[in-house]
This record gives structure tokens, C-alpha cells and sequence, in this order.
């Protein structure tokens, strides 16, 4: 029998500008400053903006970049905390056409040094709290950027060192600025840094239909609904602010900016302004937790948590949920702009024990709304694990919450895409129901506060002191922080004597602050008959209790 191949569906309704446009997250902004454009966008101290003026904001900043020759595939670098500017950089900065790198405000200028000149920053927009970072970074880097201050006035220190300030370089644009989407969605809108597990960091690439679809994948999973009010205690530095930005805009919702995340801030803002969303990490959560009961009382309204990271402590759940917060735990990576996997809730589990559901909230979970595949497999064959809770595999996601790739590095982009998978390397077992859960991690990163940390970059800085023949780190448990770096140390024989205290002390010389090890052990390493290190014996001497 003669199959008739013909599809009466091919022929005559191709793309046409009536029926098709590009996924960009810019198309959110220009709606809600449209339909709600007198609704609070942007609230930061005595600065309270609507969507109107925070639209209008947003395209003076392109004007302005155009205006100086920035163009498609120009990378604009920013380096503040969370401030209505990082928000509006958003915006601004890819409708131009170029690409946004918000940078770690955690790192030092050697680390800042590399990002800058990997990823050809032309422009800076600096915050004068890291001014002198980024004055050392430029100098370490060579290069000659335009540098714009942010000149807030809610803090006190730090110099002016850029050309003018931000104010005064968005009052040179055009507030009518007729930006345009991107003729192709796969179009890069953000550039990303990983925290370096193997060498140097590497370039993570956004595009504009990945980020589209995660700002919706957020409001979806979250079940944020219309205008919720948003505090940032989570970076707008980490994955773009897990695509927060967007997501608020596409919901018509409020920013609330934050400088810096302490607990009484937090609980103001959640008073005074009716918060009623926020991300963090678990140290957030145990930091809100363990704050004096006269911050706590007052607060009427649901608030909703987002957390990621190590996985929240059963008893931190259990404290927050009894303040009557909503906590909800996601799982993701940079390279998935930030969360793609959500412990989805269902009504039955309501019935359980505190106990029982936070440890049903502590799994990582399953896909987000609008990632496409995931699975924990092997990691050489690609066969799927049994999904009995036990048999330990490599979790994997494809789909349109996956990068574009790392920049200027395509070995390592085809490694990672190995398979038509992304390969996360991060071990987990699978659960009956399809919930994923997380029981080591691959790459031996150490997630501290919500920050990746890598165990081999602190090895790099230990091997630097005199008195250090060998060292190894792994992740300690810890009931502030989810995990430390934990040191165990060799040192050479005609060493001398060097406390822990000392040793630690050189790691916070020689690298960022919150990535030098906690605890130090002296000790022999123990190796394999080949002479590798076995970090899961050093694991299991972190965490003996």
C-alpha cells in the first residue's frame, strides 16, 4: 500500500510578522509600562518609581550605550549590589543589542580582572562600594573601559571613578529610544560567570528565548499571580537574579532593592512594604529563623520563599513554615539560568508530619514548567537510573532552560552538550514519583551561603604557603552556612609550626573572603595505590559527628 506523503499543513502559513515574533524577556517591560504604567516598579529608599519612569529609564540607557558606539555582541559590565540600576541594566543594556555582565560582587580584582577581559567588557557601571575592586581589576587587566559610577546615596564611602555618573550618563539618551527585538532569539542577552571548578571561571551564555521562557517558567512554578512584591535577597550577580528581573516585569510586580541582606532589613521591608515573594539560601532562612521574636511578629500577610543551594536542613523549613512563610525548594545550575528543577507540591503531602514534609521539601525535585527533558543517568552510557531512591547517576536537562554555550571555549561547550544532554555533574538518585534527589556533588563544589565555592581553587592558594607539601578540600556540613571548605593539610618536614589560625589567615589574603576554608585539619592524606587523593575519606572525617 502507497503512503500519500502529502501535508496539506506545509504549503502557504510560514513565519510572517503577523503571525510570529522573537521570544525576547525586553517584550515584558514594554507591556506592563504599557497597560499598568502608574503601578510601583522600583522601590529603593526614598526612591519610588513607576513603570512608566522605569521603562523610560531603561531605554535613555540604551540610547546612551548606542550613543558611544555600543552595539550587538558588546559586553556592559556591572558591578553593584541590588540596586534600581542592576534592575534597569536588565532592560537597558541588551536593547541595544548588547550583552549584559553582572559580576560577583563577592570576587576580588584579580578574579574581576579575568571576567573584564574574557568577556571584552567595554563598559562598566560601577557602584562606588566597589570601586576600588574594580579600579585594581582594570589595572590588572589593562584595559580601558568606559566607567560609569553609580552614585547612591544610601551609601556612605568609597570614590567616584568613572567618567560621570549613572544619572547624569541616562540623561544623555533618549527616553523615546526605538529599540528593537532581536531579529534571532538565540541571540545572546546575558553573560554569566561559573566559579572556576577547574582552572579559570568559565563564560556562561544566555539567550534571549532561554531567559523568555525562565521568567515565565519562575511566575508559573511559583504560582507568583499579578503584581506580586518581590524583596532581593537573592543576587541579581547569580544567574541574573534566577531571571527574577524578567519575571517580575512579565508579572507587573514590584522590586524591592536591598544593598545588603541582613535580618532586620528583611523583616522591615516585609512590614512596611507587604513583601510577599523572596529567594535565598538556606543561611537566609536560618538567619531569619534564629532573629529575635520582636523582628519577627507583625507580619499578617502569606510570604513566599524560594530556596536553592545545599539542600535546606529539615528544622529550617520547619522554623520558617511555623512563621507561616511558604518555602519552596528549586535546584539548578548557571548554565540552566538558574533554576529548572522545583519540588513540585502536592495537596496529599498537607496530611503528613512537619517532619515528613520538609524532608519531602529538602529533594531537589522535577522539571520546571518549561524545561524540556531530565533525568538521572549514567554518566558514560546515558541509560536512565532505576527510580528507586537508591542507585546513584548523573542528573541531566535539555531543552530551552540550557545555555547557549561558554564563551570562547567550544571543547568544553561540547563536553558539557555531550550525548544531546546537559551534563551537570552533580549525582543524585531518583525517586519513584520522579523526584530527583542530590547526594554529592561531581565537580567538588562546595556551596556555602548560597555560593558556589571551588575546592580546587582553594587547593591552588594552600599550595602557595611555604609550609605546604599537600592539601585537599571538601565540603563540611554546617548548619549556618549548608557546607564550609574544610582543609586537610600535609606540611613539609622542616615546616615548623603553623597554626590553623594562620593558615586559614592566608587563604583570606590571597583570595575572596567567603571562599577561604573554615576548619583546617593537619594530617597525612589518604591515597589511592596510584597516589590520588580519596576525597570521600576526607568527606566522611569532615562530617563525623
Amino acid at each position: 500500500m502507497t503512503m500519500n506523503n502529502h501535508n496539506p499543513y506545509a504549503l502557504g502559513l510560514d513565519q510572517n510578522p503577523a503571525n510570529y515574533a522573537t521570544l525576547s524577556p525586553l517584550s515584558f517591560i514594554a507591556r506592563t509600562a504599557a497597560v499598568y504604567p502608574n503601578r510601583t516598579a522600583v522601590v529603593h529608599h526614598r526612591v519610588r518609581r513607576n513603570w512608566a519612569e522605569t521603562y523610560s529609564r531603561c531605554r535613555r540607557l540604551a540610547s546612551a550605550l548606542s550613543q558611544r558606539g555600543i552595539s550587538k555582541g558588546d559586553t556592559v559590565a556591572v558591578m553593584a549590589p541590588n540596586l534600581p540600576e542592576v534592575f534597569e541594566a536588565h532592560f537597558g543594556v541588551p536593547m541595544c543589542g548588547a550583552v549584559l555582565n553582572a559580576l560577583n560582587v563577592r570576587l576580588d580584582a584579580e578574579a574581576i580582572a579575568f571576567i573584564l577581559q574574557h568577556g571584552e567588557a567595554k563598559v562598566i557601571i560601577v557602584d562606588r562600594e566597589f570601586s576600588d575592586v574594580i579600579a585594581k581589576a582594570i589595572k590588572i587587566a589593562r584595559i580601558n573601559p568606559i566607567l560609569i559610577d553609580i552614585d547612591d546615596p544610601s551609601y556612605e564611602g568609597g570614590e567616584l571613578i568613572g567618567e560621570c555618573n549613572y544619572e547624569a550618563f541616562i540623561g544623555t539618551g533618549d527616553a523615546e529610544y526605538e529599540w528593537q527585538l532581536p531579529a534571532d532569539e538565540w541571540d545572546a542577552i546575558t553573560l554569566n560567570y561559573t566559579s572556576g571548578t577547574t582552572g579559570d571561571p568559565k563564560g556562561v551564555v544566555y539567550h534571549h528565548r532561554g531567559a523568555y521562557l525562565n521568567a515565565i517558567s519562575n511566575v508559573v512554578s511559583w504560582n507568583m499571580g499579578d503584581q506580586p512584591i518581590y524583596l532581593w535577597t537573592l543576587p541579581m550577580f547569580h544567574c541574573n537574579g534566577w531571571c527574577f528581573p524578567w519575571s517580575i516585569a512579565a508579572a507587573a510586580g514590584v522590586s524591592v532593592c536591598l544593598r545588603h541582606v541582613r535580618a532586620d532589613d528583611i523583616y522591615h521591608f516585609l512590614k512596611t512594604e507587604k513583601v510577599d515573594h523572596f529567594c535565598g539560601a538556606p543561611i537566609i532562612l536560618n538567619m531569619l529563623n534564629n532573629a529575635s521574636d520582636e523582628l519577627k511578629s507583625g507580619i499578617e500577610h502569606q510570604v513566599k520563599v524560594m530556596t536553592a543551594g545545599a539542600a535546606p536542613p529539615a528544622s529550617v523549613i520547619e522554623g520558617m513554615e511555623n512563621m507561616g512563610f511558604s518555602v519552596t525548594h528549586v535546584y539548578g545550575l548557571t548554565e540552566t539560568y538558574g533554576p529548572c528543577v522545583v519540588c513540585a507540591w502536592h495537596d496529599e503531602w498537607d496530611e503528613k508530619t512537619v517532619n515528613e514534609r520538609a524532608r519531602l521539601k529538602s529533594r531537589q525535585g522535577v522539571k520546571a514548567p518549561m524545561l524540556e527533558g531530565l533525568m538521572v543517568a549514567n554518566p558514560d552510557t546515558l541509560e536512565p537510573v532505576p527510580q528507586d531512591g537508591e542507585t546513584i547517576g548523573e542528573i541531566f536537562m535539555r531543552g530551552n532552560l540550557v545555555m547557549k554555550g561558554y564563551l570562547k571555549n567550544p571543547t568544553t561547550t561540547d563536553k558539557a552538550f555531550e550525548g544531546g544532554w546537559f551534563h551537570s555533574g552533580d549525582l543524585a538518585v531518583w525517586h519513584a514519583d520522579g523526584y530527583v534527589e542530590i547526594k554529592d556533588r561531581s565537580k567538588d563544589i562546595i556551596i556555602s551561603g548560597g555560593e558556589n565555592i571551588s575546592s580546587i581553587e582553594i587547593e591552588d592558594v594552600l599550595y602557595r604557603h611555604p609550609a605546604v607539601m599537600e592539601a585537599a578540600v571538601v565540603a563540611q556540613q554546617d548548619e549556618k552556612w549548608g557546607e564550609i571548605p574544610c582543609a586537610f593539610v600535609t606540611l613539609k618536614a622542616n615546616a615548623g609550626e603553623l597554626s590553623e589560625a594562620e593558615l586559614i589567615q592566608f587563604c583570606r589574603d590571597n583570595m575572596a573572603h567567603f571562599k577561604a576554608p573554615k576548619r583546617v585539619v593537619f594530617c597525612e592524606l589518604p591515597k589511592t595505590s596510584t597516589g590520588k587523593i580519596q576525597k570521600f575519606v576526607l568527606r566522611s572525617q569532615a562530617n563525623q559527628k
